[in-house]
């Protein structure tokens, strides 16, 4: 025969809030991606010494220490007294992350204008100063309808 034992009562259940850190999480994703990409840098460097690889890499090093330091630095600052995210408490319903839904505008032509104006902007690198004066007043027009479009809230 075996003697049962007996196991207590439950344990309560943990009611310590947890510590806010900022964007800890965040700023370790990439300032990990820059460090894995600057050792990849330094390894493909010393044993291929090609010059556009190596720049390529080098952005992609700024790519993930830029945003990584900028929120490593916001959460260190602000670490203390930076209000915890909904996403961040097992408690949170679905409307405490819900936020200010602001006003968007309505379909617009304005944009793709905006584009070809641009592409013919670009154009002119090819094919000479006048194009690139022609896209300029394309860019000029497109920026006022645009703006006044915006401003009324309809179509032009």
């Amino acid at each position: 025969m075996t003697a049962e034992v007996d196991p207590g009562p439950a344990p309560e259940p943990r009611t310590v809030p947890r510590v806010y850190k900022g964007y800890r999480i965040e700023a370790l994703v990439f300032l990990g991606t820059a460090f894995f990409f600057a050792i990849v840098l330094g390894v493909y460097w010393f044993t291929s010494y090609e010059h556009a690889g190596s720049v390529m890499l080098l952005m992609t090093v700024f790519l993930g220490l830029i945003p990584g330091s900028y929120l490593f630095w916001w959460g260190m600052k602000r670490g203390g007294d930076m209000p915890a995210r909904a996403e961040d408490s097992d408690e949170a319903e679905l409307e405490d992350g819900a936020g200010t839904v602001g006003a968007f505008p309505s379909s617009s032509i304005w944009p793709f204008c905006m584009g070809v104006s641009a592409a013919v902007v670009c154009l002119a690198l090819v094919f000479g100063a006048w194009l690139g004066i022609l896209g300029g007043a394309g860019v000029v027009a497109t920026l006022i309808g645009y703006t006044m479009e915006s401003r009324r809230g309809g179509y032009i």
